[in-house]
């Protein structure tokens, strides 16, 4: 132990690294550094084949209500704002969802519980911190280790598939938005599905869409069962997630009744630090903050993840 005289504790008590050891600390040190320059991807065969899904499924809808529903239409008016609603909807999701997937969830730098760096941190006599003894680092307070991501994730609030990230500190924000935007949408698409099905019954279905009518009603079918579906889990989604903010608990915490070792911040504090800034459209909007990263591959050891 270092003789400042604090205390070191994880689970299953392993030692802190040497300079023996296989991390190399120059690559953890300059990671911080440049992490805004970096896209960070998760490679985990589910977590790929859902959010893969998810735009195939966006797709389709909005393939559906512009070819078979808005386009055949004889208002035009009615084409041309609802189409424009829709796709820009979808847009915003899909842009929420790839910031969600390819930001950076908020990892702890994986090995950094070295002597050197313990020694840096200038504890008190007597402080307790704590080393995570899978991924080897120095845990701070609210994370959790993610068993997919191989990675502590600070404010870690669960993991996600159809996102193939972890929501946690950094991307919680695009999180909100794509469960808002899918939700959002799913609506649009029951209600102009159900006046599509109201015009086709009063007149002909033959005039109603350019396809057959048996292929119309089940692309339209399949849409209301799929709109219905994503509007129920994102509207679920996006209530707790805005709960968990207003009272600064994630999920985990919540399931684990963890009692708040932290000072909470008021609802409005809570949202402020998640969204940035005071409220505004801004909140609302994904590409806030976005900009290209050079493209330098940079090869990680242990870990599922990769960035550029």
């Amino acid at each position: 132990m270092p003789s400042s005289g604090h205390r070191l504790r994880d689970v299953e008590h392993h030692p802190l690294l040497t300079e023996n050891d296989s991390y190399d600390s120059s690559s953890s040190s300059s990671s911080e550094a440049d992490v805004a320059d970096r896209v960070w991807f998760i490679r985990d065969g589910c977590g790929m084949i859902c959010a893969v899904m998810t735009w195939l499924l966006v797709v389709y809808a909005d393939f559906v209500v512009t070819f078979v529903m808005l386009l055949p239409s004889k208002d035009f008016w009615y084409s041309v704002v609802n189409g424009v609603l829709f796709n820009c909807l979808a847009v915003l999701a899909l842009a929420s969802h790839l910031r969600t997937m390819l930001t950076d969830p908020g990892a702890v730098p994986k090995g950094n519980a070295t002597k050197e760096y313990m020694e840096s941190l200038q504890l008190k006599p007597g402080e307790v911190i704590y080393k995570c003894p899978k991924c080897c680092c120095i845990k701070p307070e609210r994370a959790h280790h993610c068993s997919i991501c191989k990675r502590c994730i600070r404010k870690m609030d669960h993991h996600c598939p159809w996102v193939n990230n972890c929501v946690g500190e950094k991307n919680q924000r695009f999180f909100v938005l794509f469960t808002m935007y899918i939700a959002l949408s799913s609506v649009h698409a029951l209600i102009l599905c159900g006046l599509q099905f109201v015009s086709c019954v009063r007149g002909q279905w033959t005039e109603c869409s350019d396809f057959s009518p048996p292929v119309t009603v089940i692309l339209l079918v399949f849409l209301c069962l799929e709109s219905l579906l994503f509007f129920t889990f994102t509207a679920v989604m996006f209530g707790t997630q805005i709960h968990s903010i207003c009272n600064d608990e994630t999920e985990i915490e919540r399931l684990k009744s963890e009692k708040p070792t932290w000072e909470r911040r008021l609802r409005w504090e809570g949202m402020r630090s998640v969204f940035g800034g005071p409220p505004s459209l801004l909140w609302m909007n994904p590409f806030v903050g976005f900009r290209f990263g050079r493209l330098q591959t940079r090869p990680r050891k242990g870990g599922p993840e990769f960035s550029v």
